[in-house]
């Protein structure tokens, strides 16, 4: 018998008042339509927000009217304010970020820049008069990027042999120089002998080499994180893949040096889903059509440090679960507080070629303890199913207090109509029996269509939230910080 919950007899009511308008008493109903709009009669209890935005802007700004009111390139749901950060003075790409010295009062924003060799790689952004300071030169499309539980930072490349690297002390070092052929570090002002910076950076090699994005870094200093790569010629997609240091961080104060951080050695894993084992051939059901549920983490390489190992060319020998092109990922914070393993990612598609309109998908661990000692058993379903209105998600963000997700849209901006790029703000799965997010809204648009949202991190409140608008028609960086979520 199912227990009929004074939540549940609530809700039914607004569905029945729901279908009244919707024309369900007519005959003439629309289950989706009516979900859609009881999701949007409850923007304010559920998201926080007043009256959301019904479709994406149409609107393209010329370079002139954004650098005449960096803040016209987009539209905020209603109670949604945003506050130019940096326009026109950070780097032009500037990508994901992490607030600086913490996420409950930073002062300073660690921000990616996502272009070449020569320009700035890595910069430090003040949140107070939005200058912006060249940290490391050298690195190539800088994308992914972290704080450590030991107060260093994270951060990597997004190319098919990106590395990742560790930074200690961001504020105290600048113009530093990265040679990728060697992995050197030279140059630049900080606190190394001879007031140099190279000391600062350590390159990682045992989290091996694939095109860096996202990463979700555990209190025990275990990451997780994929391959942004697309399938090709019937060789599966990018993987997921999980890193357990040689020495679990188990807290305290901040390190000192980069030799004593858990990154220095441990083992790599990748993600292969199916274990269901065929009582006659012993065939694992593991291979395309494999997409989702129990799975097992396959040693990638043990110590990759010793061998500089480029993960990619690991995936089809080791059979991994291969997706479209995995981005961002980021922590369930919920689950996290309650001990437990699991992350969400994106998995952008392609919208143009394919209609393929991407995917959210999250995936557990089991405890922080099981995860670690690599006892779980993973398990990935999905949180989201892209589509026209929502197509190509790019980076996400956990929204600490409520529990959503920020899902940022890369999309195809001229196919089919033109349509500007938007963030949506999703709940996560409540107690109904599917998996999938209980609904998203559409919380903002942007104003360009040549630009993205990308980078967006939230404070330790969930009410503060940064956000890169890349790529936009100004070819200038800009950073906003919207507020305003009840």
């Amino acid at each position: 018998m199912r227990l009929i919950t004074k939540a549940r007899i609530t809700a039914v009511a607004a569905l029945m008042a729901f279908a009244a308008l919707a024309g369900i008493a007519t005959g003439q109903q629309d289950i989706g339509l009516l979900h859609q709009n009881l999701n949007e009669s409850q923007s304010t209890a559920a998201f926080g927000i007043g009256k959301i935005l019904d479709e994406s802007s149409t609107a393209s700004l010329t370079a002139a009217e954004i650098n005449a009111n960096p803040a016209a390139v987009v539209t905020l749901a209603k109670g949604l304010e945003a506050r130019v950060v940096t326009a026109g003075v950070a780097a032009p790409n500037v990508d994901m970020m992490v607030p600086w010295p913490d996420n409950a009062d930073p002062t300073h924003l660690i921000v990616c820049n996502e272009q070449g060799t020569s320009a700035p790689g890595l910069q430090a952004i003040d949140l107070d008069t939005g200058a912006a300071q060249t940290i490391l030169t050298g690195i190539t499309n800088c994308d992914g990027i972290r704080m450590t539980p030991w107060h260093t930072i994270l951060f990597s490349e997004e190319t098919s042999n990106g590395r990742a690297y560790e930074l200690i002390y961001p504020l105290g070092v600048t113009g530093v120089h990265l040679d990728r052929s060697t992995g050197v570090f030279s140059g630049g002002t900080g606190d190394c002998a001879g007031g140099t910076g190279e000391c600062h950076f350590a390159v990682r090699s045992a989290l091996g080499r694939l095109a860096f994005e996202g990463f979700a870094v555990y209190p025990n200093g275990v990451v997780y994180y994929g391959d942004e790569n697309r399938p090709a010629n019937g060789t599966q997609g990018g993987a997921y893949f999980k890193f357990i240091p040689d020495s679990l961080w188990t807290g305290g104060p901040p390190i000192s040096t980069l030799a004593a951080s858990p990154f220095v050695s441990g083992d790599v894993f990748g993600l292969r889903l199916g274990k269901r084992v065929d009582s006659g051939s012993g065939a694992i059901d593991f291979g395309q059509g494999t997409q989702l549920g129990f799975g097992t983490w396959v040693l990638a390489c043990d110590n990759c440090q010793t061998g500089d190992t480029n993960l990619r060319s690991l995936t089809p020998t080791l059979k991994l679960t291969g997706y479209y092109r995995p981005e961002d990922v980021d922590i369930d914070g919920t689950a996290l507080a309650a001990g437990n393993v699991r992350f969400c990612a994106d998995n952008t598609g392609n919208e143009e070629n394919d209609q393929l309109w991407g995917e959210t998908v999250c995936v557990s661990d089991g405890t922080l303890a099981a995860a670690a000692a690599n006892t779980a058993t993973p398990e990935a379903q999905l949180l989201l199913v892209g589509n026209p209105g929502l197509a190509m998600p790019d980076n996400i963000a956990f929204q600490p207090g409520r529990g959503n997700w920020i899902i940022h849209e890369d999309a195809d901006t001229t196919y089919l109509a033109p349509h500007n790029n938007d963030l949506w703000d999703c709940l996560p799965d409540g107690m109904d029996e599917d998996l999938l997010s209980d609904g998203c809204l559409r919380i903002a648009t942007l104003n360009d269509l040549t630009a993205e949202w990308t980078g967006g991190i939230f404070d330790a409140s969930g009410q503060r939230f940064w956000v890169s608008i890349q790529h936009n028609a100004s070819g200038k960086g800009l950073v906003l910080e919207i507020t305003g979520w009840k």
